[in-house]
């Protein structure tokens, strides 16, 4: 089963987390740059296609969320938490 991570997926996972725009990013980019704090320090960046095509993949941003592809999909579908994905962050030692 693909794990595909869609524009609209990609944006869900953004609301989740939390994710602030990147106020550097420059206009005409291909991408909006995100960035994702916990407690005050940048845990996590990811860019998410500007263009239209809402099937396109966004399959990099797993890694640089830090879950696995299997992860991703059901966490931007609410099937797991943002304290799941906190959890994996002190797992993982990041926190």
């Amino acid at each position: 089963m693909a794990r595909i991570i869609t524009k609209e997926l990609a944006l869900k996972i953004a609301k989740k987390l939390h994710a602030q725009p990147d106020p550097t990013t420059r206009k005409g980019r291909p991408h909006i740059d995100f960035f994702v704090s916990y407690q005050g320090r940048v845990v996590a960046r990811f860019g998410i296609r500007r263009g239209s095509e809402k099937d396109k993949g966004h399959d990099y941003i797993p890694k640089l969320i830090h879950l696995t592809p299997h992860e991703a999909k059901p966490f931007a579908q609410c099937t797991l938490s943002y304290d799941f994905w906190v959890d994996r962050l002190r797992e993982r030692g990041i926190i």
